[in-house]
Protein backbone atom coordinates (compact mmCIF):
# COMPACT_ATOMS: atom_id res chain seq x y z
CA UNK A 1 0.00 0.00 0.00
CA UNK A 2 1.56 3.21 -1.24
CA UNK A 3 1.20 6.52 1.07
CA UNK A 4 2.23 10.63 0.36
CA UNK A 5 5.48 9.41 2.02
CA UNK A 6 6.01 6.65 0.04
CA UNK A 7 4.69 6.66 -3.68
CA UNK A 8 6.42 3.63 -4.93
CA UNK A 9 6.31 0.41 -2.85
CA UNK A 10 8.68 -2.49 -2.96
CA UNK A 11 7.48 -5.81 -1.53
CA UNK A 12 8.88 -8.15 0.33
CA UNK A 13 10.57 -10.70 -2.18
CA UNK A 14 11.80 -7.88 -4.04
CA UNK A 15 13.16 -6.72 -1.46
CA UNK A 16 14.81 -9.94 -0.26
CA UNK A 17 16.04 -10.44 -4.07
CA UNK A 18 17.40 -6.88 -4.34
CA UNK A 19 19.40 -7.43 -0.74
CA UNK A 20 21.09 -11.18 -2.39
CA UNK A 21 21.99 -9.59 -5.72
CA UNK A 22 23.59 -6.58 -3.76
CA UNK A 23 25.40 -9.72 -1.71
CA UNK A 24 26.53 -10.87 -4.95
CA UNK A 25 27.99 -7.78 -6.19
CA UNK A 26 29.84 -7.15 -2.85
CA UNK A 27 28.97 -3.58 -2.69
CA UNK A 28 26.53 -2.64 0.84
CA UNK A 29 26.40 0.92 -1.33
CA UNK A 30 24.72 -0.50 -3.79
CA UNK A 31 20.38 1.03 -4.31
CA UNK A 32 17.92 -0.22 -6.49
CA UNK A 33 16.85 2.01 -9.46
CA UNK A 34 14.05 2.08 -11.25
CA UNK A 35 13.01 3.94 -14.19
CA UNK A 36 10.68 4.71 -16.70
CA UNK A 37 11.39 5.69 -20.36
CA UNK A 38 10.37 5.61 -23.91
CA UNK A 39 10.12 2.30 -25.91
CA UNK A 40 8.95 -1.03 -25.32
CA UNK A 41 6.05 -2.62 -27.34
CA UNK A 42 3.85 -0.44 -25.33
CA UNK A 43 4.97 2.84 -25.44
CA UNK A 44 7.10 2.87 -21.81
CA UNK A 45 9.29 0.36 -20.60
CA UNK A 46 10.65 -0.26 -16.79
CA UNK A 47 14.34 -0.38 -16.68
CA UNK A 48 16.23 -1.84 -13.09
CA UNK A 49 19.31 -0.81 -12.70
CA UNK A 50 21.93 -0.81 -9.54
CA UNK A 51 23.51 2.69 -8.18
CA UNK A 52 25.59 3.87 -5.75
CA UNK A 53 24.48 7.61 -5.70
CA UNK A 54 21.12 9.58 -5.03
CA UNK A 55 20.09 12.46 -6.60
CA UNK A 56 18.44 15.02 -5.14
CA UNK A 57 15.12 14.75 -7.31
CA UNK A 58 14.72 10.64 -6.26
CA UNK A 59 12.11 9.16 -3.94
CA UNK A 60 13.53 7.10 -1.83
CA UNK A 61 11.60 3.41 -0.51
CA UNK A 62 13.25 1.66 1.97
CA UNK A 63 12.29 -1.49 2.95
CA UNK A 64 14.30 -4.57 5.28
CA UNK A 65 17.31 -2.88 4.77
CA UNK A 66 17.04 -2.01 0.78
CA UNK A 67 17.19 1.19 -1.00
CA UNK A 68 15.09 1.90 -4.24
CA UNK A 69 15.10 5.05 -5.77
CA UNK A 70 13.31 6.50 -8.36
CA UNK A 71 13.51 9.60 -10.07
CA UNK A 72 10.75 12.36 -9.91
CA UNK A 73 10.36 12.41 -14.11
CA UNK A 74 9.86 8.30 -13.52
CA UNK A 75 7.43 8.64 -10.45
CA UNK A 76 4.99 10.75 -12.41
CA UNK A 77 4.43 7.13 -14.39
CA UNK A 78 4.58 4.69 -11.37
CA UNK A 79 2.94 6.53 -8.64
CA UNK A 80 0.84 4.04 -6.13
CA UNK A 81 2.48 0.97 -7.99
CA UNK A 82 4.49 -1.48 -6.37
CA UNK A 83 7.54 -3.56 -7.25
CA UNK A 84 7.37 -7.41 -6.87
CA UNK A 85 9.69 -9.99 -7.77
CA UNK A 86 8.01 -13.15 -9.44
CA UNK A 87 9.48 -16.33 -9.89
CA UNK A 88 7.21 -18.79 -11.81
CA UNK A 89 7.41 -21.38 -14.63
CA UNK A 90 8.92 -18.82 -17.30
CA UNK A 91 11.47 -17.25 -15.26
CA UNK A 92 12.11 -15.24 -12.75
CA UNK A 93 11.81 -10.99 -12.87
CA UNK A 94 10.94 -7.86 -10.95
CA UNK A 95 7.75 -6.76 -11.56
CA UNK A 96 5.91 -3.42 -11.88
CA UNK A 97 2.00 -3.74 -10.60
CA UNK A 98 1.03 -0.31 -12.18
CA UNK A 99 -2.44 1.04 -11.33
CA UNK A 100 -1.49 4.52 -14.26
CA UNK A 101 -1.04 1.48 -16.73
CA UNK A 102 -4.09 1.18 -18.96
CA UNK A 103 -2.00 -1.67 -20.52
CA UNK A 104 0.71 -3.93 -20.72
CA UNK A 105 2.92 -6.17 -23.09
CA UNK A 106 2.80 -10.13 -22.27
CA UNK A 107 6.79 -9.93 -20.41
CA UNK A 108 5.04 -7.11 -18.65
CA UNK A 109 8.69 -4.76 -18.60
CA UNK A 110 6.70 -2.35 -20.94
CA UNK A 111 3.18 -0.39 -20.60
CA UNK A 112 0.60 2.57 -21.70
CA UNK A 113 -1.04 5.13 -19.90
Amino acid sequence: MTSPDTPVTLSENAAKRVAQLIEQQGNPNLKLRLSVSGGGCSGFQYGFDFDEAQKDDDIVVTRDGVTMLVDSMSLLYVIGSEVDFVEDLVGASFQVKNPNASSSCGCGSSFAI
